[in-house]
C-alpha cells in the first residue's frame, strides 16, 4: 500500500492555559503563590511523565502520572496524559475509557478532544475523528486551532479523502506558517494530488533551513523533482541524503526505486 502521507507528527498533550475571570467578593484570580504543595508535588512528576513519555518511555512514565494523581486526582493535563500513555503502549480499551471519562469530566476540553480524535483516527475510525475534531476547534478560547487543523488534515488523508485533506491542511498552514511539519505534510498530500510545483514550494521552504531539513522533507523534495524532471535538483538532494542519512529508510527506498511506496 503507497504511503499516503510524511507523518512528521505525534499528537501530544499542550498545556491550555484557564480562562481567567474578573474577581468578586468571593474569588481572587489564581496566581502561583495560591498553588499548594500537593499542586507543585504533581506539577513536578506531570512534568516528569511528559519527559518520560516523549523519549518513549513508557512505565516510567506512567509511573510518574500515577504520582502525580495522587496528589492531584483532578488534573487534566495528567488525565488527558494517562489516555495517550495506555494508547502508547498498545492498550486501547484503557485508552479509550481514560478518554471518555476526562470528556465527562472536561466536556469541552479542547486538548482532550483533540488527543481523543487522534486516538480514533490511528483506529481508522475516521468519522468519529472528525467529529472530535471539530469540536476541538468550535471552542473559542482554543489556542491549538493549527495542531487541530494538522492532525484532521493527516487523518483525512490516511483515509484516502486527499483533496479534503489539502484544504484542511491549507488552513493550518495559514495559521501556522512557520511550522516545517505543517508544511511538509502539506507538500505530501499536494505530491500525491499531482500539485507539483506547489508541492515543491511548500516543501523547499523547509529544506532551505538547515536546522529544518531532515531525511523524510529531503525524500519528499527528491521525489518532487523528480516527477518534475529536475534532474540536477534530483541528484543534489540524492547526494544529500547519502551524505545525511546513509542508514535511513529514505536510502533504502531510493536504492531499490521505490519512488512512492
Amino acid at each position: 500500500m503507497k504511503r499516503l502521507l510524511i507523518v512528521l507528527f505525534a499528537a501530544v498533550l499542550a498545556a491550555c492555559a484557564g480562562t481567567r475571570t474578573a474577581p468578586n467578593a468571593d474569588r481572587e484570580i489564581k496566581t502561583e503563590s495560591d498553588q499548594t504543595d500537593a499542586d507543585r508535588r504533581a506539577a513536578i512528576r506531570l512534568e516528569l511523565a511528559q519527559g518520560y513519555f516523549s523519549r518513549g518511555q513508557f512505565s516510567t512514565a506512567l509511573d510518574e502520572l500515577k504520582l502525580a494523581l495522587q496528589a492531584k486526582p483532578d488534573m487534566r493535563e495528567a488525565v488527558n496524559l494517562r489516555g495517550l500513555i495506555y494508547a502508547a503502549m498498545g492498550d486501547h480499551t484503557l485508552a479509550e475509557d481514560t478518554f471518555r471519562r476526562a470528556l465527562t469530566v472536561y466536556p469541552n476540553d479542547a486538548d482532550t478532544l483533540h488527543n481523543f480524535g487522534w486516538f480514533q483516527c490511528q483506529q481508522q475510525r475516521w468519522q468519529a475523528a472528525d467529529t472530535l475534531f471539530d469540536q476541538a476547534l468550535a471552542q473559542p478560547t482554543y489556542r491549538g486551532a493549527s495542531r487541530t487543523q494538522l492532525a484532521k488534515g493527516v487523518c483525512e488523508a490516511r483515509s484516502g479523502r486527499l483533496p479534503v485533506a489539502e484544504k484542511t491542511l491549507v488552513r493550518a498552514f495559514e495559521l501556522d506558517p512557520a511550522s516545517p511539519v505543517i508544511a511538509v505534510n502539506l507538500s505530501e498530500v499536494l505530491y500525491r494530488n499531482g500539485e507539483l510545483e506547489r508541492a515543491r514550494f511548500y516543501v523547499k521552504r523547509v529544506n532551505d533551513q538547515p536546522e529544518q531539513a531532515n531525511a523524510q522533507s529531503l525524500w519528499l523534495q527528491l521525489r518532487v523533482e523528480r516527477k518534475l524532471g529536475n534532474t540536477v535538483a534530483t541528484n543534489d538532494l540524492s547526494q544529500q541524503l547519502r551524505r545525511k542519512y546513509p542508514q535511513s529508510p529514505e536510502i533504502q527506498a531510493l536504492d531499490a526505486g521505490r519512488y512512492d511506496d
